[in-house]
């Protein structure tokens, strides 16, 4: 397998530090539109880094990364940029007849007139609409294959195949008590795309009723998360699962909770306020520039953070239903502490976790055990494999009767 990994932030960087470590591919070339970047993660590697080598790529040049894909004769692009560049990529490799990856699908818009009821433009929608080329094309696009959505995922469909019965609800929670030395206010993952989650009206699924939507930040609840993390306060957040989840699994109902804490959100909803999670651009002083981008620009790399990060991050699917005609639920969960994940991986926590699930998938791509064509979510597939492989990986999960 050669692989095409566009993108060379935090996540990138961190999924070539895991993927050094197998030998399920021959070789993995680095993009960013900042050649040094992609450069200095391959440099990174020392002498484990032979089969990597770096190139600069604009994510937006559907051409140009087409003809990057042929060019190094590449099998899979593996996107590891944010939401915004997922259609050029996306159609990229369709284009060049390569498989495709991504760990975030493209962005939804809320619905015109009823925002908080109903659903407009939903997150996939975009690439869903094309699965006919993709199957058409013998292609596969693996998409939402990150942590939340993607292990997340691959946790509901094994719950559905050996856990329950009937299933009532699924719910994504994910909590964490990391803090950051010397900050009062510095997010571990991208503000843009955490802004873009946060901001647009959250979605639920209910059998009965289809998907719809809610005001952001809704439905508050205290959820108590293993591992030393305890309780934390979760609010409903668009993403990706609850939109992947229902086409594959059986389940009456289905949410995503986010805990972000009220700090978090007050400072999200003051962003709002000002018109500062806008991405049109607006001038300023003969330049234009979008207000959101500018925030981004004025806060920390996430994974840069690493050294002064404390705590544990957990990602988790929890799950309430029928098993032998008695009630039952439980949450299946992954703990991440970002003490080990700098020591072992030099990654910190939030962005190492959400690396390794990619590189987990793509080595079951390459060696069989995952197949198909169209555009699949990871519940589409066998989750037993993944879930051996990730423990394999020395990142076990864990399980909960609540």
């Amino acid at each position: 397998m050669r692989i095409l990994l566009v993108g060379a932030g935090g996540v990138g960087t961190a999924i070539t530090r895991i993927a050094a470590r197998r030998s399920f591919f021959d070789s993995m070339v680095v993009c960013d539109y900042d050649l040094a970047r992609a450069e200095a993660a391959v440099a990174a590697l020392g002498e484990g880094g032979s089969r990597f080598a770096a190139r600069r790529v604009d994510a937006s040049d559907q051409a140009a990364v087409a003809a990057l894909l042929r060019e190094e004769r590449c099998d899979v692009l593996l996107n590891a940029t944010d939401p915004r560049f997922v259609p050029p990529l996306f159609e990229a490799a369709l284009e060049a007849g390569a498989d495709y990856l991504d760990m975030a699908m493209s962005l939804s818009s809320p619905h015109p007139e009823r925002p908080y009821e109903e659903c407009g433009t939903k997150l996939g929608d975009g690439q869903f609409a094309r699965a006919g080329a993709w199957e058409e094309a013998g292609r596969l696009a693996l998409v939402g294959v990150g942590v939340e959505p993607g292990l997340s995922d691959v946790f509901a469909r094994y719950a559905a195949e050996e856990l329950f019965d009937e299933i009532e609800e699924i719910g994504v929670r994910d909590g964490a008590n990391l803090t950051v030395e010397g900050y009062d206010f510095a997010p571990s993952f991208s503000i843009w795309t955490t802004i873009e989650e946060c901001l647009n009206p959250p979605v639920v699924w209910e059998k009965d009723r289809g998907w719809y939507t809610t005001a952001p930040f809704s439905e508050p609840e205290v959820f108590d998360f293993p591992e030393g993390i305890g309780p934390v306060e979760c609010v409903n957040v668009e993403h990706e699962e609850v939109l992947l989840i229902p086409r594959w699994v059986d389940a009456r109902r289905v949410t995503f909770k986010y805990g972000l804490g009220e700090e978090f959100i007050e400072t999200l909803k003051t962003l709002h306020k000002l018109g500062l999670d806008r991405t049109e651009t607006v001038g300023v002083r003969g330049v234009e520039v979008s207000p959101r981008d500018v925030v981004a620009a004025c806060l920390p790399d996430p994974a840069t953070l690493g050294d002064r990060m404390r705590g544990k991050t957990c990602a988790g699917t929890w799950v309430k239903g029928v098993k032998d005609g008695a009630p039952r639920e439980v949450y299946l969960y992954h703990v991440v502490d970002n003490e080990w994940s700098m020591a072992e991986y030099g990654s910190q926590a939030v962005v190492w976790q959400t690396a390794v699930n990619p590189v987990v998938a793509l080595e079951l791509v390459a060696d069989g055990r995952w197949s198909g064509a169209g555009v699949l979510g990871a519940e589409a597939f066998d989750p037993r494999p993944f879930l051996e492989l990730l423990t394999a990986y020395g990142s076990p999960w864990g399980l909960r009767e609540q």
